[in-house]
């Protein structure tokens, strides 16, 4: 049913003194009728999706709100898990049909929470649904309008590597599998809407502001990685084959933009020789990041055995502060990486690279701790390790939330012994990378843990 919802809009001067604050009066849609038997999960990631699912199978109602156009996470994008290296599509897949086709899961891709009052057993939730100017049922993801659209920009799935069309889908399992038209880049040609046949596209589509009434609220946004341009000294953004571990997972992934063929940017050559910086934006306490990441070391690891798996004659050399391999079987990998595929590891935090003025190659200088010797080694290509860091909008939620966040920039969590996935707030639960850094078997064991953590609560409800 629809209700009147009063907010208010600050208006900005061009010098950025605000000139006054604007009352609006906007219908919004109340979509839920027992908060009792209802769930609001923020992030649709792996952790997300996973809370979804085992709060859903309990019987409840559960909303799932994503920002972007498409549930899935960093997963998606990563070619190889670790340590097994296993498909990242192939684990990821089957859960994006789960959750689409789970008859007590609502999905609100595009969507993002805009403000949260109420307590536990009737928290009252507006959502914002942003327009993607194609109707969602309507759409069967045929691609025709894509195939006319003249606009390419660069893909912010592909980490730039790639192109989009204005009209797009962030990648082929995209769920919901529609597509979305980047107003900011699109024309308005109006050729996608001579070419859809359902007619699901209207450019005249409006923002929806939804009202959801729910018992517990679980917090999932996911993480964001270290900007790595912070470290100068590295080249990145200033040679082209310094790049960083996500736009290497899109090279070497088979749906990416070079279908997999692990190349240079900067002429499309086969790197001879490649170099894995780790620690990168962690484990600093003059950039702000005192902690440890906990995937780095094993991601960088893995990315240097698919490395040798797609050419086994590269040199590859990974340079490295600490191994800090704990999880079950991680050692093993580490191992296995040395002795079978013949990967080099250099203890030492790098100092700088620079360009060889003779052979356009790059130079990692380095000094090896274990030696006390410093080396300048040549490589074709050169892939930074960022650290993980809280999502940029999470101090954003929190204050939507009236929620604390702790000293490294994460979800604060008062008791991590006996409660690890309850926050302050007695109804609201966080998982995943939101709460701190995790790899995927971890996030996906703290979205169960908040799930059932979220059906307690709504079952006290009903006592």
């Amino acid at each position: 049913m629809a209700q009147p919802y009063r907010f208010e809009t600050c208006l900005w001067n061009s010098s950025g003194g605000q000139i006054m604050a604007v009352q609006k009066t906007e219908e919004i849609v109340d979509i839920t009728s027992k908060p009792e038997n209802s769930v609001v999960v923020v992030g649709g990631g792996v952790a997300g999706m996973q809370a979804a699912l085992d709060i859903a199978d309990q019987g409840f109602q559960v909303y799932l709100v994503e920002e972007s156009p498409s549930i899935g996470g960093k997963m998606a994008s990563i070619d190889k898990t670790f340590p097994t290296l296993d498909c990242s599509a192939c684990i990821l897949t089957p859960k994006l049909s789960e959750v689409d086709r789970h008859p007590n899961i609502n999905l609100l891709a595009y969507s993002e929470i805009e403000k949260v009052e109420g307590e536990q057993g009737d928290f009252d939730v507006i959502v914002l649904r942003k327009a993607r100017y194609v109707d969602e049922d309507k759409c069967s993801a045929c691609g025709e309008c894509v195939s006319v659209c003249p606009i390419e920009v660069p893909s912010e799935f592909e980490q730039g590597i790639g192109f989009r069309k204005a009209i797009y889908r962030p990648f082929p399992q995209a769920t919901p599998n529609s597509y979305t038209i980047d107003m900011e880049n699109c024309i308005e040609c109006g050729r996608c809407i001579k070419a859809c046949e359902r007619d699901a596209i209207d450019h005249e589509m409006k923002d929806q502001r939804l009202r959801i009434n729910a018992g517990a609220i679980v917090i999932a946004t996911g993480y964001d990685l270290f900007d790595v341009t912070r470290y100068p000294r590295l080249g990145y953004g200033k040679f082209q084959d310094v790049i960083h571990a996500l736009e290497y997972e899109r090279l070497i992934n088979a749906s990416g933009p070079t279908k997999g063929h692990l190349i240079r940017l900067s002429d499309g050559a086969v790197p001879e020789s490649i170099g894995f910086i780790q620690c990168v934006g962690a484990r600093d306490v003059n950039k702000g990041v005192p902690y440890c990441s906990r995937i780095c070391c094993m991601y960088g690891i893995k990315n240097a055995v698919m490395a040798k798996e797609h050419h086994p004659d590269t040199d590859v050399t990974v340079y490295f502060v600490d191994i800090r391999a704990f999880g079950k079987g991680f050692e093993q990998f580490y191992e296995m990486a040395k002795t079978r595929f013949g990967v080099n590891f250099v203890r030492g935090r790098v100092g700088e690279v620079y360009e060889d003025s003779e052979s356009d190659g790059l130079v990692v200088r380095v000094e090896d701790t274990t030696t006390g010797t410093v080396l300048e080694n040549k490589h074709d290509l050169v892939v930074l390790s960022p650290g993980v860091e809280p999502t940029s909008d999470l101090d954003k939620i929190a204050e939507t939330l009236n929620m604390d966040l702790d000293e490294t920039g994460y979800i604060g969590v008062p008791d991590t012994l006996t409660k690890p996935v309850d926050t302050k707030i007695a109804g609201i639960f966080v998982c995943g990378c939101a709460e701190g850094p995790k790899d995927i078997p971890d996030s996906v064991a703290s979205g169960s843990a908040a799930a059932m953590r979220a059906s307690i609560a709504l079952n006290k409800k009903e006592e």
